[in-house]
């Protein structure tokens, strides 16, 4: 039988997959763009998202084995995923489409869809709730890089 954590992981990594949905032209596109002085840790951003998705994957799991099988646990896992199909949207929206004010705003949809799920895991567990912490320190440091790069690439 495959367990939870396995479940959660390959889940993770298959949505993870969506963030390649982009064509070397879009990267090329993207990186040419000028960025504020103060964004001297873009190279980090991999390993900070990185982070991030393993935070989020424990706390599904903390949250699944508290709730197994219940239908607020399967509830509980739908939210997740949706957390997660828009944190990884925000690469193919941004790039496919060049527009860096729509990445801003999946950006910020995510952040209120993570605070909202916090809000709802913290009633079942604190120690999830924490864990993702990471992606709503992070999200709104994000959503604003993607805004002052658009400034400045009108």
């Amino acid at each position: 039988m495959i367990k939870s954590w396995m479940a959660i992981a390959a889940v993770i990594f298959l949505v993870s997959l969506g963030a390649n949905l982009v064509s070397s032209s879009d990267r090329q596109w993207f990186n040419q763009l000028r960025r504020p002085s103060w964004l001297t840790f873009e190279i980090l951003i991999p390993v900070i998202w990185t982070v991030i998705l393993i935070c989020g994957g424990i706390s599904a799991y903390l949250v699944w084995e508290q709730e197994m099988g219940s239908l607020r646990g399967w509830s509980m896992m739908a939210f997740y995923l949706a957390l997660e199909m828009v944190i990884i949207a925000y690469v193919p929206v941004t790039l496919r489409f060049r527009n860096l004010r729509w990445g801003t705003w999946v950006g910020l949809a995510g952040f209120g869809l993570g605070l909202s799920l916090t809000l709802s895991v913290w009633q079942i567990s604190g120690d999830a709730a924490l864990l993702l912490l990471p992606y709503l320190l992070w999200s709104p440091i994000g959503s604003y890089a993607t805004w002052a790069i658009d400034r400045l690439n009108p």
